[in-house]
């Protein structure tokens, strides 16, 4: 048995929310760097100078990346020998998310209901996901989620009919109909499988791969997420939508046991402020 005070769980979230809002991950200006060098377009080569050099400024200058610090999203891998004390885990989360926010200088983006739309005040609540493990291990990761491409993100039920080339053909619909809306070029998170909700986690969950580009260990999932950058780049949309060769930088497909009968699709789209933090306690 291992026991975890909830303060040291809010301490940690708190810094996340700064650091994931003020530099992007290494390994994701890196995806940018060799999406500059495939840009054939001078004008996608121009956007990609851009964030580039918006994300030295906002890593130097310690401020956002991106004026939407969206909502934070939470994972956490929790081993079943770990005991929580000092209180409830999930009110020191929404506690490290608004501390946070407020010591980042970010802006607080959550209403209360879709129809009660008055702001919460401090980010909060985190949209939180748990998984229970064996051991006394806890994993923690951030991802901060703005609306703009989550606006334009999916999810059909594809029946076994459709099949992969169903799902391909899903894929690219969804990233025409987005255009610049996604403010591209996005990382594209997909989740197969499943419920019609889990498939959501599935796709969320897969933007937080590290690093960005990395492939599936599944050889079936690389070869597919292969397939599906060469088709979402030749959709044409480029950087920012002005037009190139380069839509998106990553994609990353997660695949889970689902119904004989059914063929769930989640597609979950990441602009180019990507950012994501993890850690382990």
């Amino acid at each position: 048995m291992r026991t975890v005070d909830v303060a040291e769980v809010e301490a940690v979230v708190a810094k996340l929310c700064v650091e994931a809002n003020h530099a992007l991950r290494e390994d994701h200006v890196a995806a940018l760097e060799r999406g500059r060098l495939a840009e054939e377009s001078p004008i996608g080569r121009e956007v990609f100078d851009r964030l580039l050099e918006n994300a030295r400024v906002s890593a130097a200058e310690r401020i956002a990346f991106c004026q939407d610090t969206g909502y934070a999203v939470l994972f956490l891998t929790i081993g079943q020998d770990v005991h929580f004390t000092g209180g409830s885990l999930a009110e020191a989360l929404d506690r490290g998310v608004a501390q946070g926010y407020r010591d980042g200088y970010l802006r607080a983006s959550l209403v209360r209901s879709p129809v009660d739309r008055v702001n919460t005040g401090d980010n909060t609540p985190a949209m939180v996901h748990y998984d229970l493990v064996p051991g006394t291990g806890i994993e923690l990761t951030l991802l901060v989620k703005g609306a703009g491409c989550d606006n334009m993100s999916a999810l059909r039920m594809l029946t076994p009919a459709a099949g992969v080339e169903g799902m391909r053909r899903f894929v690219v619909e969804t990233i025409e109909k987005a255009g610049p809306s996604a403010s591209p070029p996005v990382t594209v998170g997909i989740g197969m499988g499943g419920t019609f909700d889990r498939a959501a986690v599935l796709a969320k969950r897969a933007l937080t791969r590290d690093p960005t580009g990395s492939p599936s260990p599944d050889p079936k999932l690389a070869e597919l997420e292969a397939e599906l950058v060469d088709a979402i780049n030749a959709t044409g949309i480029g950087p920012a939508g002005f037009g190139g060769t380069v839509t998106t930088v990553a994609v990353h497909v997660e695949a889970f046991p689902t119904h004989i009968a059914a063929f769930p699709v989640a597609i979950n789209l990441d602009c180019h402020s990507h950012r994501v933090r993890s850690v382990t306690l």
